[in-house]
């Protein structure tokens, strides 16, 4: 009896608050911190201009109220914890968000010996623009194949480039900003913006 009064007394000094409560909301408030910057320095890279500075303002305030919190509870082993695994888990979950957001806009090269008037074809179709270019290869001639596309439509344009050309070579970067052309629908309106941001 004597012992389980004992436990009782130390349970009811323990700083839930301190070691548990705290760790958590620490954690749960750097995933939602370091996620926004995450974000945020991706759209900087991308000259989403407008977008950028409100994430950083949220980010550095949810930043300072959980160094607020940390400091007023030094002694809280369990908080610095929370701390750590809440940055790992915001850039985790920054990443995977961007991943789905699947923002920007992409310029796919690809090079072919082939006859190449099918797999333009097919492309032009789904709403792409595309630009043929001939060139000379170490083999001889070649066919260059210039198209532009969403971040979200890259996994379709390559699919269909893989059932017609797949000993085709393919490579792609990112493109900062488009000025007219071609594009599926709903892909004009993000030039023109591109092109405004551009002009400034």
């Amino acid at each position: 009896m004597n012992a389980f009064l004992h436990i009782t007394a130390e349970a009811a000094g323990f700083n839930w608050y301190a070691w548990v409560v705290l760790p958590l909301i620490i954690f749960v408030a750097r995933i939602f911190d370091v996620t926004l910057g995450t974000l945020r320095i991706i759209f900087v890279a991308r000259g989403k201009r407008n977008l950028a500075p409100v994430l950083g303002f949220f980010e550095v305030l949810i930043w300072i109220v959980v160094i607020s919190q940390l400091v007023q509870n030094l002694e809280s082993a369990t908080a610095y914890i929370g701390y750590a695994a809440g940055f790992a888990a915001g850039n985790y979950f920054g990443m995977w968000l961007e991943d789905k957001l699947a923002l920007g806009t992409y310029i796919l090269r690809l090079i072919t010996a082939e006859e190449s008037g099918e797999l333009v074809q097919r492309l032009r179709a789904a709403g792409f623009g595309v630009t043929t270019v001939a060139g000379e290869g170490k083999t001889g001639t070649v066919q260059l194949i210039y198209t532009f596309v969403k971040r979200r439509d890259v996994e379709a344009v390559l699919s269909i480039i893989h059932e017609l050309k797949p000993n085709a070579f393919v490579s792609m970067e990112e493109v900062r900003s488009t000025e007219k052309g071609i594009f599926p629908s709903g892909m004009a309106a993000q030039a023109r913006g591109s092109l405004l941001r551009k002009s400034k």
